[in-house]
């Protein structure tokens, strides 16, 4: 399985979260899983991509808008680049090689590609696995704003669509026993 990760690309993220996502690419990879991702070589992207080579992945897919190309930004030991001229194209081709998603920790970017993804899974538009790795209960407030968002109506439906978990074993045996189901327009009123 082809996994896309999302996670931030700063260097200054305290190490809890480097080590939790590297050992969640380790674990995947073990697994005999692949990596998408924008092809970061440092914060959480960085850090998914050194998990699934210590794993021993075979597929690791960089992702990057060609003005990402540059020294030092990229990480070195992918299997595979793919070089789009923009952002929006970036994202298309990560959900297109993607068998599922997963959003470890990150900001404004990791959110735009999270919260895309799961307007196209809540619009019918794929059936793919998403899973929020919520490490060290990172992402508890956002879900705490869903949680009231669902309660005035402007939201339905989230954690039908949207594993969460701090557990990387957890994450894997859902990514591995998913079964898409089918959500489409009609079963929502608003996202």
């Amino acid at each position: 399985m082809n996994i896309c990760i999302y996670g931030a690309s700063s260097k200054t993220l305290d190490k809890k979260y480097v080590t939790a996502v590297e050992n969640l690419g380790m674990c995947l990879a073990k697994r005999g899983h692949g990596l998408v991702f924008g092809g970061g070589r440092n914060g959480l992207m960085g850090a998914a991509a050194r998990g699934f080579t210590k794993g021993n992945a075979k597929d690791i897919l960089c992702v990057a808008p060609k003005f990402f190309n540059v020294d030092g930004i990229l990480y070195e030991h992918c299997s595979e680049y793919i070089y789009p001229d923009t952002m929006r194209e970036r994202k298309s081709i990560l959900e297109e090689r993607s068998d599922c998603f997963i959003a470890a920790p990150g900001g404004i970017g990791t959110l735009d590609e999270l919260f895309e993804i799961v307007t196209l899974r809540s619009l019918g538009r794929h059936s793919k696995a998403i899973v929020l790795y919520n490490a060290f209960g990172f992402f508890n407030p956002m879900l705490e704003m869903l949680r009231i968002y669902e309660s005035e109506g402007f939201l339905k439906n989230f954690g039908e669509l949207v594993f969460v978990s701090d557990d990387i074993e957890k994450i894997a045996e859902y990514l591995e026993s998913y079964k898409a189901s089918s959500l489409g327009v009609e079963s929502f009123k608003s996202i």
